[in-house]
C-alpha cells in the first residue's frame, strides 16, 4: 500500500471525502464524536504526502495549546517532513509569532512584553488611582472587562461614543490604558489579535505576502471563532488560499466569550461553499444517547443540520430520576456511582455535570461524607473558591478577631484604601508589642487616627454583635452585603455572576446545615465543617476519582457514564437565558453537548425543591426533557415517594407534578401545589403573600416564566 493510501486507511466515506477534498474552501460539519481531529490532521498529512503543498504554506489554528501539541505529535508520526515549518497553534500563539516577526510594522518595540490578566489589572488600578477615581465609582474589573470586550470587537477608544458620563469616562480610561501600554511596550492577550489584525489591514504589502504564502489555512472548532478572529483569517486568505474549517454549529456554547456561530454561514457565503461536508457517524455514544441528542438539538432553528448515528447499537435507555429535594438528588447520584464502581466502572470514567458552578456544593458535601474521592475539573472545590474563602474569613473574624490570617485576607477586600504600606505598619506594631494584627490595628487607630482602618474595625465589631441574634443564613447574607463583597462581585462583569451564585449557595449551605454539637455555636460548627470539607479527601494525582464539572468545562471530553443534574426550568435552561436573544438556543446547544459526553450510560435528574439563596425553590422540570422521545427514557421512581402516590404522576406525560405540599394555604392554594392557567399553562406555586381569602401567588410556569398573579382576578385551577 502506498504512503498516501496508508494515511487514508480506516476513514469512513464522509471522512474520506473531507480529507481528499480538492483545492477549494470547505466547511466540515463534524458532529460530536465523529473523528474531527483525525480528519483535520489527516487532511494536513494528505496535502503534504501528495505534494499539493509544503509545511511552509500551511497554517493550522486550534483553540488550545494542548490540541496544537497533540496535532504536532500525530503529524510527526504520519509524515516524514519537518512540520515545524508550519504555522500551528492557537489564535493568540500565532498572533504573537506574527508580531515578533513584524513588530515594526505593528508599531511595537522588538522587545514588547505580553502581560497576563493580573498584570493588566494592576495597571488599571494604578491608572484609576492617578485619575483619582475610587473603586466605588469604577471597579477595576469592570474597566478591565470593558477594555477586553472592545478589543475583542475590534474597536479602539477613538471609535467609541459614550451615551452617558460613565461610559465616556470608561472610554477616556481605555484610551489612557492603551497609551500607557504603547509607551511601555506592553501587550495584553486581546491586543495580540487586534494589533495583528490592524497591521495586516493597514499594510497592503504585508497582507499580500501572507496571502501568497499560505495556500491552506485549516481551523479547528470553527464554531467558537469570534467575529474579529474570522476577520483576521479573511485578511490572511488570498485568491488561491483554501480555508478548511472544521466545526459544529450545534456545539457553539461560548457566546459569552465572543464566539459567533454566524461565522459558519458567513464562511459558506463568502468563500462560495455550496454545502458543508457532514460527519455524522459517531464513534463515541450508544444509539439511545444519540437519539436523545438529535431530538433536542433539532428544536433549534437556523441549524446547518445533521443527524448523528452509530452502528454500535441502541445501548441502554437514559434514566431519569425526579428527586423530591436537591439532597435526595445528590444521594441518588452517590448511590448509583457506588453501585457502578462495585460493578467495575472506574470512578474517573464517571462524570457529574451541572449548569452552574454553585451546584457542586451539595454534591461535594455528599461525596465528602461518603469518602468518595472526587475532582472538580477545570475549577476549584466549593470551599476553596475565592469568594467563599473571603466570606468565611469574615465569619472567622466575628468569632476570633485575633485570627491574623483571616484579618490579612479581608482587611482590604473589597478595596477600602488600606494599602501594603499600612498593612506593613500594622504588622510591625504587632511584632513590637507581641499582639495580634487586630490588636495592633486598634492601637494604630487610637494612636494616629486612620479612618479606613477604623471603619474596618467598626464593621467587624458591628457584625460580631449581630451574630449573637441572627440565624446562620441571615448572618452570612448580612456579612456578604455589609462587607461590600456583594457589590464588588456585582460590578465584576467577567466572573461576577458565578461568584455571586457561589455566595448565594453559601447561604443555602448554612440554611441546610444541621447543628449537632450543642457545646459550640452553629457558626463555629459550620466553619469547622467547611474547613474539614475543603482540607480532606483531596484526590491525589493519578488517583481514581469521580469527575465533577460544569457543562462548559466538559466540552471535548467523554466518559463511560454521565450524570446530568439540575434539569429544572430556571436552572437549565438558566433563567438569564430566557431574557436573552437566542438564549434558549445556546442553552439547547449546551444540553446537546452534555448529552453527547456520555459513551455508554446517561442519567438525567431534577429536583422538585431546591435550596436557592437560603430558601426553598419549587421548580418545573426542564423543557429539554420534554424534547426527548418517550421510548428513550426510563423513569425511576424516587425512593421518597410513598406507594399511595398515583403512578401516573411519575410518567412521561406528567413529569412536572410535585409530590410535596405545604399545609399553610393562601386563598385555598399551597406553596408547592400545581395549578393551571388558561394562558400560561401548568405551573407551580413557589411563593405567596396574603391570607386565606385573598393572595398574590408567585408561580413558575416553566417556558412562560415566573408570574405574580392575584387570586381575585387570575383564573387558576388546581391539578
Amino acid at each position: 500500500m502506498s504512503v498516501p493510501n496508508q494515511i487514508l486507511a480506516g476513514l469512513n466515506e464522509q471522512q474520506l471525502v473531507a480529507v481528499t477534498w480538492p483545492h477549494q474552501s470547505a466547511l466540515i460539519l463534524a458532529g460530536a464524536g465523529s473523528g474531527k481531529t483525525r480528519v483535520l490532521t489527516t487532511r494536513i498529512a494528505w496535502l503534504m504526502q501528495t505534494s499539493q503543498t509544503s509545511a511552509h504554506a500551511i497554517m493550522a489554528v486550534t483553540f488550545t495549546n494542548k490540541a496544537a501539541r497533540e496535532m504536532q505529535v500525530r503529524l510527526s508520526t504520519m509524515v516524514p517532513f519537518n512540520t515545524k515549518q508550519m504555522w500551528l497553534g492557537t489564535f493568540h500563539g500565532l498572533c504573537h509569532r506574527f508580531l515578533r516577526l513584524h513588530a515594526k510594522e505593528a508599531n511595537l518595540p522588538n522587545t514588547f512584553q505580553i502581560i497576563d490578566s493580573q498584570d493588566q489589572l494592576a495597571i488599571i488600578k494604578r491608572l484609576l488611582k492617578q485619575h483619582q477615581i475610587s473603586d466605588a465609582q469604577i471597579a477595576p474589573k469592570s474597566l478591565q472587562g470593558f477594555i477586553g470586550a472592545q478589543k475583542e470587537a475590534g474597536l479602539r477608544a477613538n471609535q467609541l461614543e459614550g451615551k452617558d458620563s460613565y461610559q465616556k469616562k470608561l472610554i477616556e480610561l481605555f484610551a489612557a490604558y492603551d497609551a500607557y501600554c504603547q509607551q511601555e511596550g506592553l501587550v495584553d492577550f486581546a491586543e495580540l489579535l487586534l494589533r495583528s489584525f490592524e497591521a495586516l489591514k493597514q499594510n497592503k504589502a504585508l497582507r499580500a505576502h501572507y496571502q501568497n504564502r499560505f495556500s491552506n489555512i485549516l481551523i479547528d472548532e470553527f464554531q467558537d471563532t469570534s467575529q474579529l478572529q474570522y476577520a483576521w483569517l479573511k485578511l490572511l486568505s488570498g485568491e488561491q488560499t483554501v480555508l478548511f474549517a472544521v466545526g459544529d454549529d450545534d456545539q457553539s456554547i461560548y457566546a459569552f466569550r465572543g464566539a459567533h456561530v454566524g461565522n459558519m454561514h458567513s464562511l459558506m457565503r463568502e468563500f462560495d461553499i455550496e454545502e458543508p461536508i457532514k460527519l455524522e457517524q459517531n464513534y463515541r455514544s450508544m444509539g439511545y444517547i444519540l437519539t436523545a441528542a438529535n431530538a433536542v438539538i433539532e428544536q433549534n432553528p437556523e441549524r446547518l443540520g445533521k443527524n448523528l448515528w452509530t452502528d454500535a447499537g441502541d445501548g441502554e435507555a437514559l434514566r431519569f430520576y425526579h428527586a423530591t429535594t436537591d439532597m435526595d438528588e445528590a444521594q441518588f447520584v452517590l448511590d448509583e456511582v457506588k453501585n457502578l464502581h462495585r460493578e467495575g466502572t472506574a470512578l474517573r470514567q464517571m462524570a457529574i455535570l451541572y449548569r452552574s458552578n454553585a451546584q457542586s456544593r451539595i454534591l461535594e458535601q455528599v461525596f465528602f461524607k461518603a469518602g468518595v474521592p472526587y475532582k472538580i475539573y477545570g475549577g476549584l472545590r466549593f470551599f476553596e473558591r475565592q469568594e467563599v474563602k473571603h466570606a468565611l474569613a469574615y465569619l472567622r473574624l466575628l468569632i476570633n478577631p485575633d485570627d491574623s490570617s483571616s484579618f490579612l485576607r479581608v482587611i482590604n477586600v473589597p478595596a477600602r484604601g488600606i494599602g501594603a504600606r499600612t498593612i506593613e505598619q500594622i504588622q510591625d506594631v504587632a511584632v513590637e508589642h507581641g499582639v495580634s494584627l487586630w490588636q495592633a490595628a486598634k492601637q494604630i487607630v487610637s494612636g494616629k487616627v486612620s479612618i479606613k482602618i477604623k471603619g474596618f474595625i467598626e464593621l467587624i465589631e458591628a457584625l460580631s454583635e449581630q451574630a449573637q441574634t441572627l440565624t446562620l443564613p441571615s448572618l452570612i447574607e448580612k456579612v456578604v452585603a455589609d462587607s461590600g463583597l456583594y457589590q464588588m462581585y456585582e460590578e465584576d462583569k467577567k466572573d461576577g455572576v458565578d461568584r455571586l451564585e457561589n455566595l448565594e449557595e453559601l447561604v443555602s449551605a448554612a440554611a441546610q446545615f444541621q447543628h449537632e454539637d450543642e457545646s459550640i455555636t452553629p457558626l463555629l460548627e459550620f466553619l469547622a465543617a467547611a474547613a474539614l470539607e475543603s482540607g480532606e479527601h483531596q484526590a491525589a494525582a493519578g488517583e481514581d476519582a469521580l469527575q465533577l464539572m460544569t457543562i462548559h468545562s466538559a466540552k471535548g471530553l467523554e466518559f463511560d457514564v454521565v450524570f446530568l443534574t439540575g434539569l429544572e426550568e430556571g436552572l437549565f435552561p438558566s433563567e438569564m437565558s430566557l431574557a436573552e436573544r437566542k438564549g434558549i438556543e445556546e442553552e439547547r446547544r449546551l444540553m446537546y453537548v452534555a448529552i453527547t459526553r456520555a459513551k455508554q450510560r446517561l442519567y438525567l435528574s431534577a429536583s422538585q425543591v431546591r435550596m436557592l439563596y437560603g430558601k426553598q425553590h419549587f421548580s418545573l422540570t426542564s423543557r429539554f426533557l420534554d424534547e426527548i422521545p418517550e421510548g428513550v427514557i426510563k423513569f425511576i421512581t424516587p425512593k421518597t415517594v410513598h406507594s399511595s402516590v398515583p403512578s401516573d404522576l411519575l410518567s412521561k406525560k406528567q413529569p412536572k407534578e410535585l409530590l410535596i405540599s405545604h399545609n399553610q394555604t393562601y386563598a385555598g392554594f399551597c406553596i408547592g401545589e400545581n395549578v393551571r392557567h388558561a394562558k400560561f399553562g401548568l405551573g407551580v406555586v413557589i411563593d405567596a403573600k396574603g391570607n386565606e381569602q385573598e393572595a398574590h401567588l408567585h408561580i413558575n410556569f416553566g417556558k412562560e416564566g415566573m408570574k405574580w398573579l392575584d387570586t381575585k382576578y387570575a383564573k387558576l385551577d388546581k391539578t
